[in-house]
């Protein structure tokens, strides 16, 4: 009886399984990796004048790709459907700024996080809103009595006003759960909507990611603009910035989470987030 024989179907289709496990991903058919991003989320990612796409996650993706060996296509998909539309398969993994919650990790998978975070605030400098109480860092997760302290201080200052936030994100659910009795919740397609309201007058304040304030106040029409409160992170707000995938994908979560470890390890993560925010946006761990 030759060794083969001996294997049985059973044991001889494990081994097979084994080998195949052990091929480079690129061999288990990631030749070509489909990455959908807003286009629409400087600094993390924006399209330039020319159509060009350019920022933190452009960069980075393009830097993963290579530690994977693959091909990298990077396509531009609307916020609102950028979801449903990795779930129809119109491309493989999302990198857009996107934050892991439970919630999204009930219809997709992550890679470990690649960036984090504080959230808040901001309002132009002449607003009454301009003093609003609060500094430092405040955690949702383990901080929950001070942050209930400061909804209620900031309560009667907020009462009323209008808030513009980009729609279906981990911001827009804070301002639910947290300030939706209070204030008027206005929900945008993309934060360049709202940040145009915002200097226009049409809103009070607007609430978001602080390193996208950081890249809007550096624009010239923004000077005046102004973050106010303490920063945020945790709960509602996410476990950190990740690759999203199907969830069937579990291969191609791994090849992302290697990746990105291996990118945190030699420095690269830190060296793209001080070029694109001004300051080290690796996470911990």
């Amino acid at each position: 009886m030759s060794k083969s024989k001996a294997f049985g179907p059973g044991l001889a289709g494990a081994a097979v399984a084994l080998a195949l496990a052990m091929q480079p991903a690129a061999a288990q058919g990631w030749e070509t990796v489909r990455i959908a991003t807003e286009g629409a989320y400087a600094p993390w990612n924006f399209s330039n004048p020319d159509g060009t796409l350019a920022g933190f996650e452009i960069d980075l993706a393009n830097n993963l790709c290579e530690r994977m060996e693959v091909t990298c296509e990077i396509v531009v998909q609307d916020w609102a459907g950028i979801i449903p539309s990795l779930q129809s398969g119109k491309y493989d993994a999302i990198m857009a700024g996107m934050n892991i919650t439970d919630q999204r990790l009930e219809v997709i998978g992550f890679s470990i996080p690649y960036a984090g975070g504080p959230h808040g605030l901001a309002v132009m400098a002449d607003s009454p809103l301009a003093d609003l109480p609060g500094e430092g860092r405040l955690s949702l997760d383990s901080d929950p009595d001070a942050v209930a302290a400061l909804i209620a201080e900031w309560t009667p200052m907020l009462e009323g006003k209008v808030i513009g936030v980009q729609g279906s994100t981990t911001n827009s659910n804070f301002l639910t759960e947290y300030l939706g009795d209070i204030v008027e919740i206005r929900e945008y397609g993309t934060t360049e909507q709202h940040d145009l309201d915002l200097s226009a007058g049409r809103l009070d304040g607007i609430f978001a990611a602080h390193s996208a304030f950081n890249a809007t106040m550096q624009k010239p029409e923004f000077a005046d603009m102004k973050i106010v409160g303490p920063g945020l992170s945790g709960g509602v707000l996410g476990r950190g910035v990740a690759v999203g995938v199907r969830q069937e994908n579990e291969d191609l979560r791994d090849m992302f989470t290697k990746a990105i470890e291996d990118a945190k390890a030699d420095g690269t993560i830190k060296e793209l987030s001080e070029k694109w925010f001004g300051l080290d946006m690796t996470p911990a761990g």
